[in-house]
């Protein structure tokens, strides 16, 4: 199968798909991890890791503030409609939180190993095995896709991470796997593919990270206060307040999130085979992978239109 080429752009009535790599050209956007995927990174690898519950927390839970605001105030004046909205909202949330209580109680997946100096991916497979993939086969698509209610538009998309396996022999359906981020479409799935690509092509001081959120030495709640405090001091009280204060601990359930990261994410898993510990040390600077001449001549014509 062909692919599009990077950078190029296919639009349908609904939907909206950006292809961004191979090759990996810049997309123009910044680096910004805005999932928190971002599990390790030093001088030789980055570990992006597909486990964010924060993400589905700061859906779930406004939604939750919003069904009761909805059915609660009609309890007595209108209680079928009150009991409707309650129902409704049982199965919206309820079905998809009991989906992730129960990955709860399941270890963390391993994190997706980008390996800079080697130029190559590691990609743990469910069976305990795992894929070492050339970084220059990597695929990743941004997709978005609208629809129409009553309420107006809302758009929806995700960034999608291909590999291939590198075995020519595999059985059909194993062929290839992927790694898809709930982050939207367009510009936002652009910034987290950008993580991944800045590491590699540019290097790790080119990507900001969280990672001091998987090392807090205080409790949840003083580590939400100091915050707030840092926000204030650097947006202005007033926007921290009302973003990081109310929205982060009323609407968001900032709280909960810490307190779940905090049980599942510290330390985040590792990998522990030894041929992907000996394969994640160090080399010499002569011995790193180099970019291959047309994958260089493609970055820098598209940094040049930039």
């Amino acid at each position: 199968m062909t692919l599009p080429p990077a950078g190029s752009q296919k639009k349908g009535l609904f939907s909206r798909e950006d292809y961004l790599a191979p090759p990996a050209i810049p997309t123009g956007q910044p680096p910004r991890d805005v999932l928190n995927t971002i599990w390790r990174k030093n001088e030789v690898f980055l570990d992006i890791g597909e486990y964010s519950i924060g993400s589905f927390v700061m859906i779930a839970w406004p939604m939750t503030l919003l069904l009761l605001a909805m059915g609660v105030p009609f309890r007595e004046s209108l209680p079928e409609f009150s009991l409707f909205i309650l129902v409704a909202g049982l199965i919206i949330v309820g079905i998809p939180s009991s989906f992730v209580l129960y990955s709860l109680t399941k270890p963390v997946p391993p994190p997706t190993r980008f390996n800079r100096q080697r130029r190559e991916v590691c990609v743990p497979q469910k069976d305990g095995s795992y894929w070492i993939v050339p970084w220059e086969t990597v695929v990743a698509q941004a997709i978005a896709m609208d629809s129409v209610g009553r309420h107006g538009k809302t758009t929806q998309g995700m960034l999608v991470v291909g590999f291939k396996n590198p075995d020519p022999n595999a059985k059909e359906g194993e062929r290839d796997c992927s790694m898809g981020f709930s982050c939207g479409g367009g510009t936002t799935a652009m910034r987290l593919w950008e993580c991944m690509r800045s590491y590699m092509e540019v290097g790790p001081e080119a990507v900001p990270d969280n990672l001091w959120r998987l090392n807090r030495k205080k409790g949840i709640l003083a580590s939400y206060i100091d915050d707030v405090i840092e926000a204030g001091k650097t947006k202005g009280w007033l926007r921290a307040l009302l973003w990081e204060g109310f929205c982060g601990l009323i609407v968001f359930n900032t709280l909960l999130i810490d307190l779940i990261e905090r049980k599942k994410l510290s330390p985040p898993p590792d990998l522990t085979d030894p041929n992907i510990v000996e394969w994640s040390k160090p080399l010499p600077p002569e011995q790193w992978a180099k970019r291959s001449p047309e994958w260089d001549e493609a970055i820098r014509q598209r940094e040049a239109e930039l």
